[in-house]
This record gives C-alpha cells, structure tokens and sequence, in this order.
C-alpha cells in the first residue's frame, strides 16, 4: 500500500479537525506531524510565521493537511478570531484541541531553587500568561463548538507538576488548574485530558536539549493523541493527569525510553541506592499515586 493511499483510509477513518496550539516546534510540532498522518486537518498556531510553515511545509510532505495561523496565545482577541475561522471554515466543527503553547521555560531555568517570595511577581504572567489564561481561553471557544456536537477532546499538556510541586509556585498552578475542566463538560459528552510526556527536546537553545536527549521523542506524545482520538471508551480516561509511559502500555506504542512509573527508573534517580537499580527488573510499575507522595498536595 502507498503512504498516499494509506492517508486517505486514515483521512476517511479519522478525518478530525484539530487545533494545536505552540505548533511550531517541539513537541507541539510533533503532535501536529502526527495528528496530520491520521488523517486530521490540523490548524497550528505560533508566533513566528516563518516557523509555523516550516511544520506546515513538514505536513504536505507527509500528505497531511495543515493550516498555519499566527497567534499568540497570550491575546484573547487573536484566539478568538483564530476560532472564529475554525468555526466559519469547518462548518462550526471541531474534534480536537491540544493547549499545548507555553513561553515559561526561561523565566523557570532563572529563577530555579527560589521561592515565591524571592521572584518578582511578574513571573505568574510569564508563566501563565500563554500558558494558563491562554489555554482556558482556547478552551471555552473550543468548547462552543465541542459541546454543539456534543463530543471532542481536550488535551492540555501538562507535566509532574500537574501531581506535585514542581519548580515554583506560579508553575505548579498552571498545570494543576485544568483538570476541572472535566468535570464540567463531561455531562456535555466532551472529555479533558491533562497529557504529561516524558523527556522530550523542547525544539530551542541547545543547552536544554543535552538535558532531554535520551527521553522520548517529539512526535511520541502526538502518537499517543492519535490513540486517545480514536479510543472507544476516552470518556473513561477524562480529568487526570495521563502519562505518555501510561498510554504506551495501553495502546502498545514503542518509542518511550523512560518510564517514569518504572521502579528501575526511581531507584535510579536516587543517590546512594541507585546502584539497586541495576538488579531491578524492568516490569515492576509503582502507581501513579505514589509519585505525589511527599508533596503535601494531596
């Protein structure tokens, strides 16, 4: 079979419009790539309109259909019209959005090991700004849509620090503010999902990239929102945190090198014991629970 003809099988079996926000590199470039493989028409979004063609163009040469809008997500009025044009162009459909922009990570690598009190303020607006506001904004337009047809998927990707404390206070909020979103559009037949990927390169200065280069790839997570999609029984798996080592395990997928739930993983994370880590075996999975022990979140 043809990779073109294998497109328009997925395209008639998945034909889905979706929204990613951040899609101009990273992961939210690899989740576009994918979801343009399964035969989805995928609106990007980013800043930069050089970048966002460069995925586009990444796109076509896989026979996907994409549409690069420029947008920031930290202005409602550039949102509103982006969905506006979803809403117009697609005949008021939507199937799927990924909140997935983000512009924190500088301010976080600054400002590590420091306190709330210790930051200027501003900080929050960094971090939540595109992230946070502008993903409960991207939400409720979706959701407009999403609840019309009553059905579609919501994915925020999130990270440890949607179970835990994780960096500083103003980081932590963004990511475990979202999930009570489920609660509210469950009933209307639309699920929310907070995604966590394992290590992944973030697409941008080299010096992070050695951090994460031996994690998952950037196209993984978009692997596994394609199975999320086309999963029968998604409503089951709306409100927690899902991580990618989770979804592996579920779908089958093969691409994690990580498996943070792992208990070779943990022990060797761990000073002094890491050694153990060697005579561990592999299958052995701690629950997810137990990863937010120590946190006093829960």
């Amino acid at each position: 079979i043809s990779l073109s003809l294998l497109h328009q099988y997925y395209l008639h079996q998945f034909g889905w419009i979706c929204v990613v926000t951040g899609a101009s590199r990273g992961i939210g470039r690899g989740i576009a790539l994918q979801l343009s493989e399964a035969g989805a028409t995928v609106y990007i979004t980013g800043r930069q309109e050089k970048t966002l063609k460069q995925t586009a163009a990444e796109v076509t040469e896989r026979g996907g259909r994409c549409l690069p809008v420029v947008c920031d997500s930290s202005k409602e009025d550039e949102i509103k019209e982006l969905f506006e044009c979803v809403q117009c162009e697609q005949n008021g459909r939507l199937d799927l959005l990924v909140n997935n922009a983000y512009a924190g990570v500088q301010a976080i690598m600054d400002n590590l090991n420091k306190k709330f009190w210790e930051v200027d303020p501003d900080v929050w607006d960094t971090n939540n700004n595109t992230g946070l506001r502008g993903h409960y904004f991207c939400s409720v337009y979706a959701a407009w849509m999403m609840v019309a047809q009553g059905k579609g998927l919501i994915v925020f990707i999130s990270s440890m620090g949607g179970l835990r404390y994780l960096f500083n206070v103003s980081y932590g909020v963004g990511k475990a503010a979202v999930t009570d979103m489920a609660v509210e559009l469950k009933k209307k037949g639309v699920v929310s999902v907070s995604l966590w990927p394992g290590a992944a390169p973030p697409g941008f200065d080299s010096k992070f990239k050695e951090v994460f280069n031996k994690g998952e790839t950037t196209e993984f997570s978009g692997r596994c929102i394609v199975e999320l999609a086309k999963d029968k029984s998604l409503m089951s798996m709306t409100g927690p945190v899902s991580m990618t080592c989770d979804l592996a395990h579920r779908y089958g997928l093969k691409d994690v090198d990580v498996d943070y739930t792992s208990l070779k993983f943990l022990i060797s994370q761990i000073p002094y014991v890491s050694w153990l880590s060697v005579f561990t075996p592999s299958f052995i999975r701690v629950p997810r629970s137990m990863l937010s022990l120590g946190s006093g979140k829960f």
